[in-house]
């Protein structure tokens, strides 16, 4: 059995909120766009970790993980990458891999939107965690975790939190 956390897109804002979420996980799974190292040495203090850059990663980030990632692991094969698509929609690289490597779990970010789908047709289950940071169009932020345990997956949970957003206001004097 492993408690799996997972996030995307956190462009460089691990907040004490979401640390709270993934505290009892046995790995932490972040699929892209770190933002900076310091989310990672974060992450670490919690559980391992495990990783794919994303478009927005600089070297720290891409000598540190690799685009795309595959592995077993509790009787689930697992695909993560940053930028994948969805179930009919899949990016053509991806498609390519999923119908050759047969994963279980496909996880990708880049959206922003959190998401779990269902790929009847490829017997795999999507799972978008959308963006944990404050950068982009999104209106709350999203973590989830969940267990697996001998090929099944139990205790799916998602953290909402309201994203930060600069405030500005006009006033005028009388």
């Amino acid at each position: 059995m492993k408690r799996i956390g997972v996030i995307s897109d956190t462009h460089g804002s691990f907040e004490e909120k979401f640390a709270e979420f993934l505290v009892n996980c046995d790995e932490l799974w972040h699929l892209g766009d770190w933002g900076d190292i310091s989310v990672l040495e974060k992450m670490l203090t919690i559980a391992p970790v495990r990783g794919v850059y994303g478009n927005i990663d600089g070297q720290d980030i891409r000598k540190t993980f690799p685009e795309y990632q595959i592995f077993d692991i509790e009787g689930f094969r697992v695909l993560m990458i940053h930028i994948g698509g969805y179930p009919g929609r899949y990016e053509p690289l991806v498609r390519q891999t999923i119908e050759l490597r047969k994963p279980d779990l496909f996880l990708a970010g880049h959206s922003h939107i959190l998401k779990v789908i269902n790929d009847k047709k490829r017997n795999l289950l999507h799972i978008n965690p959308g963006a944990a940071g404050n950068s982009g169009f999104h209106k709350l932020k999203t973590a989830v975790r969940f267990v697996l345990n001998q090929g099944e997956i139990t205790d799916f949970q998602i953290l909402e939190v309201e994203r930060n957003r600069l405030m500005t206001t006009n006033s005028t004097e009388d």
